[in-house]
């Protein structure tokens, strides 16, 4: 992920910066993601009616119809609703669609709330371990050997590394498919996110850094021995640790600011 700098001229965006968006086609997408760390950090709170159209497109010397494009994204993720004659206007926290993955990103490039913390890992308390379970008991040899290369990766490559991280979201991503629920396997993306964004977010400072390949190798050999319960309590595990981890690293960012 890019950091998103209050800069002007030159700004970095997720998309890159503000001339390459407007010369590649993508700026509805960047001013969405201009828009919605704006409303993340509280320039836009909820209830407060967004700048007109007109306006805005003035401002960023562009035309109107990146930027009703643009909220026609953040209606879609549940930030904004545009009424006719009102403006469009911010809503809700509770409205916001905080599983979308793309949401996901824009919480972890401000500081996300502990709240938000911790709600995300009851989401995976809820539903890893079980999955585990179910898993342990319905996993194909073609998923065990999945499973296994992402170990494997994980190992040699450590979370420190962007290949680490992504066979560790390959590991419960076959996890989850392992399972045969479809229910559970439509989460794939939503779970996935989390992990990234929180793994990511703890692999910024080596003092968060703590190694979880004995955690996962736990639940991959409850799994691998068909032993449902067992690979229910290591994922547990594995969760409540990565929650402790997280929420160091989180403590340590919000603290940032006041070190020095």
């Amino acid at each position: 992920m890019q950091e998103h700098e209050d800069a002007g001229e030159g700004e970095v965006f997720a998309e890159g910066t503000y001339e390459e968006a407007v010369s590649t086609g993508r700026l509805h997408g960047t001013l969405a993601h201009r828009l919605a760390v704006d409303i993340l950090r509280g320039v836009y709170k909820p209830g407060d009616i967004l700048p007109y159209q007109l306006d805005s497109s003035e401002a960023l010397n562009i035309s109107r119809t990146p930027y009703r494009e643009a909220l026609k994204v953040l209606s879609a993720k549940g930030f904004v609703e545009s009424r006719p004659k009102r403006g469009t206007r911010v809503c809700d926290r509770t409205q916001w669609n905080l599983l979308d993955p793309e949401v996901m990103g824009w919480m972890f490039e401000t500081t996300p709330t502990d709240e938000f913390i911790d709600g995300l890992f009851e989401l995976r308390l809820i539903n890893e371990p079980a999955a585990a379970e179910l898993a342990a008991e319905r996993r194909t040899a073609e998923e065990l050997d999945r499973m296994r290369h992402a170990m494997e990766v994980m190992r040699v490559e450590t979370l420190a590394t962007e290949t680490g991280r992504l066979a560790d979201i390959d590991f419960h991503k076959t996890l989850l498919v392992a399972t045969k629920n479809e229910v559970l396997i439509s989460l794939n993306s939503s779970i996935a996110a989390a992990i990234a964004w929180s793994t990511r977010l703890k692999s910024s400072d080596p003092k968060d850094a703590r190694n979880s390949w004995q955690d996962h190798y736990r639940v991959f050999e409850a799994i691998e021995a068909g032993n449902g319960r067992a690979a229910r309590w290591s994922m547990e595990s594995l969760v409540r640790f990565a929650l402790e981890d997280t929420r160091r690293s989180q403590k340590r960012r919000q603290n940032l600011p006041n070190e020095g």
